[in-house]
C-alpha cells in the first residue's frame, strides 16, 4: 500500500562536549495542522506477528482450541491479539498482538506462548515486529497511528490477511523529496481505491532497525475475501516504486482470521 518513509523532522542543532554542531533529534509523530494547530504526539503503537507450528496435535479442533486458549489468556491481560489460522501450512497458526508498550511482547506474549501447553515451534522467517508511524498528511493523527490499526485487524467483516515485510533500494532515498513523493503518491491512491471498494485495507507499520533481515517496513493487507488482496498486491508490481525502488519482499504470511 502507502509505505511512505516516516517524515522527517525539522532541522536545528546544538552543540556536542566537543563543541560540534549536532542536529536536534525530535522522535514526534506529526499530522496534518487542524484548526490551524500543528498535529504533535509522542505515542505509536507497536505490532508483532509471530507464527508457530504445533506438531504435537493430531486433529485441527486442538490446534484451534490450543490458538483459542492462548488469544484469550493474552487478550485477559488487556493485550490486543487476533490468532490467523495459516492457509499454507495445516499444523500452524499466526499470532498477531499489539500494543503501545513494546513490553507487553515480553512480559504477556512470551510467556503466554511458554506456559501455553503443547510444545510450539516458532518459525523465525516469519516474524514481523514494527511501529506506526505518520506521514505529515493524517487529518486525525491519533487515530490513524493508535486506533485504526487495531480496528482494521480486529474487524470481524475483514478475516482474510497478507503480512510481508519490504526493503526499498538505497537508490529511493537518494531521490528528491517532490520525485519520493510523486512516487508515493502513485502508490497510495492505488491503495485508496481498493480501500474505497471495501477489497483491501492496509495496515503500515516501520520497522527499521527491529527486523532481523534489515527490512524497514511490515505491510499488512486485510479484508472480506482473499482474492483482492492478492489482487492488490499484483496491481502494485507495475508501479514506479515496486518495479524500480523495492529491494525485497517477502515472505508473504496468509491466514484468516480463527473464529
Amino acid at each position: 500500500m502507502s509505505e511512505a518513509n516516516p517524515s522527517g523532522r525539522p532541522a536545528g542543532h546544538g552543540h556536542g562536549q566537543g563543541g560540534e554542531e549536532l542536529p536536534v533529534i525530535d522522535v514526534s509523530e506529526r499530522g496534518a495542522p487542524r484548526d490551524g494547530k500543528p498535529q504533535t504526539m509522542d505515542r505509536r503503537l507497536f505490532m508483532q506477528l509471530l507464527v508457530y507450528q504445533v506438531p504435537g496435535l493430531s486433529k485441527v479442533s486442538e490446534l484451534r482450541t490450543h490458538a483459542q486458549a492462548l488469544r484469550a489468556a493474552i487478550t485477559s491481560k488487556g493485550v490486543g491479539a487476533v490468532v490467523y489460522e495459516d492457509v499454507n501450512d495445516p499444523h500452524s497458526f499466526g499470532l498477531l498482538t499489539w500494543g503501545e508498550d513494546p513490553g507487553v511482547f515480553v512480559e504477556v506474549v512470551r510467556p503466554a506462548l511458554v506456559e501455553s501447553g503443547p510444545t510450539v515451534a516458532l518459525r523465525p522467517d516469519m516474524t514481523m515486529l514494527g511501529r506506526t508511524y505518520s506521514t505529515g498528511y493524517e487529518q486525525d493523527l491519533e487515530f490513524w497511528l493508535l486506533r485504526r490499526p487495531a480496528e482494521t485487524v480486529a474487524n470481524p467483516a475483514w478475516p482474510w490477511a497478507v503480512w510481508y515485510p519490504l526493503r526499498r533500494s538505497g537508490a529511493f532515498a537518494k531521490l528528491e523529496p517532490r520525485e519520493q513523493g510523486s512516487i508515493l503518491r502513485e502508490h497510495g491512491t492505488i491503495g485508496k481505491a481498493y480501500g474505497a471498494k471495501d477489497f483491501a485495507h492496509d495496515i503500515r507499520l516501520a520497522c527499521h532497525g527491529l527486523d532481523a533481515r534489515d527490512n524497514e517496513f511490515v505491510i499488512g493487507l486485510v479484508g472480506k475475501e482473499l482474492h483482492p488482496l492478492s489482487h492488490i498486491v499484483q496491481a502494485m508490481r507495475k508501479t514506479r516504486q515496486t518495479s524500480e525502488f523495492i529491494s525485497q519482499m517477502g515472505p508473504f504470511f496468509v491466514g484468516r482470521v480463527l473464529g
